[in-house]
């Protein structure tokens, strides 16, 4: 049965394919989540119409780029689509719900599939994301996990998740471990904006009935901005503190950030942005480590002398219930104990 009236973001979940008609640089920018990319114009077609549209006019762009467009509805039609059933329900975006995505769902419905337009495109999506964000956010029951650097706060969070609790992966949807040697290799992090959507589709589908779990963060992870109304709540939240000992967590870093191992010079480079904090003299020195690839010393001194300090310091300025936390010991945080510490984590939570 076709939709009746404008199809809002909010009705998306009714359809069985999400169809982002913009070109591939938009898409890769942001996009709504669940979508695939069908451009009706790529990337060089549109600087072409959007170049003749100021040159020569509106009706010199539309004729020019209605045969690209024909072209590339063709190319979907036989390939991309090629197997959608007559009973196939697609949803169509693009940037304000115009032009682009009108001329897709014109060809499907010719072809017979009920297919729809989203209401405002992507720009709908945008405001409500944004809205999702600043409405939720401050409803959320939050746990706050915490820790020092190599407590496996991030692990505990995906053990949490893998027991059915409720867990916002803020560093997962940044794709960036939130530190100075945070950076994942071969992943560079999402926009800005693809940080939002990521954050609302996690926050929109929370129960807040129901404690969810987050794990302590600054204001930056990486070069991405958590959103102010998240943060806010965040730092308001009740905390519980993860407490390992410290050749525990070497172990557990020199396992987790092995790959840094990998590139010596690189790992030299970024220790640089340390000088004007610890001095030449122990720089010289941690650099030297690395590229020797002595990586326990080096993340040992790195943990007593900077991430330590940096963390009693910073969650104590900024999260406003540190001084009541709750503490859970964990002796060991190798693979096998990460499930039972995550239990305590949970169980520390419910008194909260």
């Amino acid at each position: 049965m076709s939709h009746r009236g404008p199809v809002r973001v909010q009705d998306r979940h009714g359809f069985h394919t999400l169809i982002d008609a913009r070109s591939p640089a938009e898409f890769a920018l942001d996009h709504l989540p669940g979508a695939i990319n069908c451009p009706v114009l790529d990337d060089e077609e549109r600087r072409i119409v959007g170049t003749l549209y100021k040159q020569q006019g509106a009706f010199e762009a539309r004729r020019v780029g209605g045969a690209m467009v024909a072209a590339n509805l063709a190319r979907h039609l036989r390939e991309r689509f090629a197997d959608a059933p007559a009973h196939w329900k697609p949803l169509v975006y693009c940037w304000r719900g115009g032009m682009r995505s009108g001329s897709m769902v014109t060809w499907m419905r010719l072809v017979g599939w009920d297919a729809q337009q989203l209401a405002g495109g992507y720009k709908a999506w945008r405001r409500h994301a944004m809205e999702v964000i600043e409405r939720m956010g401050p409803m959320l029951d939050l746990r706050v996990v915490c820790g020092p650097t190599g407590s496996a706060k991030t692990r505990v969070l995906q053990a949490l998740a893998a027991q059915g609790e409720q867990v916002i992966d803020l560093e997962g949807a940044a794709r960036h471990r939130g530190s100075l040697l945070g950076d994942l290799p071969g992943v560079p992090q999402p926009s800005q904006t693809a940080f939002e959507t990521l954050l609302a589709d996690q926050i929109e589908s929370l129960d807040t009935t129901r404690p969810v779990f987050i794990e302590a963060e600054s204001a930056m992870i990486g070069r991405l901005r958590v959103p102010a109304a998240l943060l806010a709540r965040l730092r308001a939240s009740p905390c519980i503190e993860i407490v390992a000992p410290q050749a525990e967590r070497l172990a557990f870093l020199l396992r987790d950030y092995a790959h840094l191992g990998y590139d010596p010079q690189g790992l030299a480079r970024r220790l640089e942005a340390l000088r004007e904090l610890h001095g030449r003299a122990v720089v010289a020195r941690w650099q030297a480590w690395a590229l020797a690839g002595a990586l326990p010393a080096l993340f040992g001194e790195l943990m007593a002398l900077h991430y330590d300090p940096l963390y009693e310091r910073g969650h104590r300025s900024h999260l406003h219930a540190w001084g009541q936390r709750r503490q859970v010991t964990a002796a060991l945080l190798d693979d096998a104990s990460l499930p039972g510490l995550a239990t305590a984590v949970c169980e520390s939570a419910r008194a909260l």
